[in-house]
């Protein structure tokens, strides 16, 4: 498919999607999530996708935030719909059974780091720069920012983040696990790849399962039973596949395993 917004390439079972707005710093604005609803059914039903790179176009940015022009005038539905809209596109992301990362180069400020929050996990450029910036506008992050950087910092470092609004670098985004790699600029994609083309070697239908539990996992952080029982569900399914066979027999054969996904 053709997108106005982005970019999008095929490489070896990975696609590589490009936010393409390099003047405005790749800034999310409705023709963007439009474009990425749709960039995310196709990757849905594509099987010759099997897993995703977000990345931005340029050296700048991977996404320096919402694009702002458009809140003028929101009224409180308007505001709500436009949150929405937002998160839905992100829940997508993050409920994708095909594995998504991002690679942040540059800015991921405000709606740029909730997006690359919604992915599985994230690897940035030494100049990266995270941050949620929306208080300083009067508002608060409506993408999912709220509820995303806390899972992945903790509530302290998460409020304070938020409420002084300031940013922070590629190395303090490792330590306090937002990330889970560092390179460079150069080398940014090529790692990325890297990882993605081991998880490409495992069973699809697991990796899916995978995601699930976890996603999980982090909604029921209060330690009740859904997460266990959606794994032990989760365990039967896998091992009702052609995969799961193929994966043991493959073990006790000492050859490697050739999974089909089913």
């Amino acid at each position: 498919m053709e997108y106005s917004t982005l970019l999008t390439a095929l490489d070896n079972g990975i696609f590589i999607i490009t936010i393409n707005r390099p003047d405005k710093l790749n800034a999310l604005n409705k023709d963007v999530f439009t474009e990425l609803n749709n960039v995310l059914d196709e990757v849905a039903s594509n099987n010759d996708i099997k897993s995703v790179i977000i990345t931005g176009s340029g050296a700048k940015a991977f996404v320096a935030g919402a694009d702002i022009s458009e809140f003028g005038g929101l009224d409180k539905q308007a505001a709500m719909a436009l949150a929405r809209r937002g998160q839905d596109v992100f829940f997508k992301i993050e409920n994708s059974t095909k594995p998504i990362v991002a690679a942040v180069n540059g800015f991921a400020l405000g709606g740029g780091c909730e997006l690359a929050m919604a992915c599985h996990f994230r690897l940035c450029s030494d100049n990266a720069k995270f941050g949620q910036p929306e208080v300083n506008l009067g508002l608060i992050p409506g993408y999912g920012g709220t509820q995303r950087l806390t899972h992945l910092i903790g509530k302290g470092k998460s409020m304070e983040l938020q409420m002084t609004a300031q940013m922070i670098d590629a190395s303090e985004a490792l330590r306090l696990g937002l990330v889970n790699y560092v390179t460079t600029s150069d080398t940014l994609l090529e790692r990325t790849k890297e990882i993605l083309a081991t998880i490409q070697t495992k069973a699809p239908v697991a990796i899916g399962k995978v995601i699930e539990c976890v996603n999980v996992a982090v909604v029921n952080d209060n330690n009740d039973k859904n997460g266990y029982e959606t794994e032990i569900k989760s365990f039967g399914e896998c091992c009702d596949t052609e995969d799961m066979k193929e994966g043991t027999a493959a073990f006790l054969e000492k050859r490697k395993a050739n999974f089909k996904g089913r």
